[in-house]
C-alpha cells in the first residue's frame, strides 16, 4: 500500500500514520497532501495533519490553519494555536484577524496568540479593544500582541491594565510590555506595580526599571530588597547593578549573607557594577562563600573596582 493510499485508508489509525510519515518522505507535494487531512473525521489525523502543516508560512497554508482554532475538538484547537503562533511570515495576518473578533473566548484568545509574532500592524486595534475583554486569557493575549507591536499609543492603556486588571498575570504581562517605552512616562506604573499584591507582578517591575535605567526608581528598587519573595530581590539587586546605585549599597552587602544563593550572586554582580570602594571588605568576605559561583563571581567584582580605581586614579593624574 503505498503512502497516498494510506492517507485515505478506512482505518482512522492508518491514516494517522501516514500523515506523520508523510513530512519525511520523498513526496514534493507535501502540502497539497496534507490540506484535505484537515477535513478529516478522526481528531487525531487532523493533530497529525496541522502538525505536518508546521514551518510551511506560506499564506494558503494559514488560511487553511486558521479555522482549526474553531475545531469541535479541544486538542486539535490547542495543537492549531501552537503551531500558527510560530508563523513568523507577516503575510500571515490575514487569515487571523476575523478570528480575533470570534465570538468564542478560547478562539479570541488563540487568533491573539498566533498573530502576536507575526507583529502586523492590523491587530493593534483589535488587541486594544481586547484589553477591556470580559475573560483574562483574552486580555493577556491583547497584551502580548502590544508588547510585540512597541506602539507607543498603547502605553497609557498598557499603564492602566498594569494596575487595575484583576488578573494578576495579566498585570505582571503589562508590567513587562511597558518595557519599550522611551521615556520616564511609565515610572509611575512601574514604582506602582513594585507594591503589587502580586510577587510575580513586583518581580517583573523590577527587572523593568533596570532594563528602562530608570535611575528614580532607585529608592523604589532599595524598598525591593526587602521584599518577602527573593526572585524579587534578585530582579531589584540587578536592577540596582545596572543603575550603578550606591543608594543599593547597604542592601546589597547584606544580602551577601542570604540563604538564597542566586539572591548572593546578584547581589556580589550588582556591587561590582557599582564599584564602590566601601562593598571591597564585604566582597572580600564573600571569597569564603560556600558556593563555588558566589566567590568566582566576588573575585571578579572585586577586580572590576580595583581597575576602575587604577582608571580614576589614572584620570586624576596631571
Amino acid at each position: 500500500m503505498t503512502l497516498r493510499q494510506r492517507l485515505t485508508d478506512a482505518d482512522a489509525t492508518v491514516r494517522r500514520l501516514a500523515v506523520m510519515d508523510l513530512p519525511y518522505s520523498d513526496e514534493d507535494d507535501t502540502v497539497t497532501l496534507l490540506l484535505p487531512c484537515l477535513a478529516d473525521s478522526d481528531a487525531l489525523v487532523r493533530i497529525e495533519a496541522v502538525r505536518g502543516l508546521e514551518g510551511f508560512e506560506e499564506p494558503h497554508v494559514v488560511q487553511a490553519l486558521a479555522p482549526m482554532l474553531q475545531d469541535a475538538d479541544p486538542a486539535v484547537r490547542k495543537v492549531a494555536g501552537e503551531v500558527l503562533a510560530e508563523m513568523k511570515e507577516a503575510a500571515s495576518a490575514g487569515p487571523l484577524l476575523p478570528l480575533l473578533g470570534d465570538g468564542t473566548a478560547e478562539v479570541r484568545a488563540l487568533a491573539f496568540r498566533a498573530i502576536r509574532a507575526l507583529r502586523s500592524p492590523l491587530a493593534f486595534a483589535p488587541a486594544m479593544a481586547a484589553l477591556r475583554d470580559a475573560d483574562a486569557a483574552v486580555r493577556r493575549e491583547a497584551v502580548g500582541v502590544l508588547g510585540y507591536l512597541k506602539d507607543p499609543a498603547a502605553i497609557g492603556d498598557l499603564a492602566e491594565v498594569a494596575a487595575n486588571d484583576p488578573d494578576v498575570d495579566v498585570r505582571r504581562i503589562a508590567v513587562g510590555a511597558l518595557g519599550y517605552a522611551s521615556n520616564v512616562s511609565v515610572l509611575p506604573a512601574l514604582t506602582r506595580a513594585l507594591n503589587d499584591r502580586g510577587w510575580m507582578v513586583r518581580d517583573e517591575a523590577a527587572q523593568v526599571i533596570g532594563k528602562l535605567r530608570l535611575a528614580l526608581a532607585t529608592p523604589d528598587l532599595v524598598k525591593a530588597m526587602q521584599d518577602d519573595y527573593w526572585q524579587v530581590r534578585v530582579k531589584a539587586a540587578r536592577s540596582l547593578g545596572l543603575l550603578k546605585a550606591e543608594a543599593g549599597l547597604p542592601s546589597l552587602v547584606e544580602s551577601l549573607s542570604h540563604s538564597i544563593s542566586n539572591l548572593r550572586k546578584e547581589a556580589v554582580i550588582a556591587l561590582g557594577e557599582i564599584g564602590d570602594t566601601r562593598a571591597i571588605a564585604p566582597l572580600e568576605g564573600a571569597l569564603a562563600d560556600a558556593d563555588p559561583d558566589v566567590r568566582k563571581l566576588a573575585r571578579l567584582a572585586l577586580t572590576a573596582i580595583g581597575l576602575a580605581q587604577k582608571a580614576q586614579a589614572a584620570g586624576a593624574q596631571p
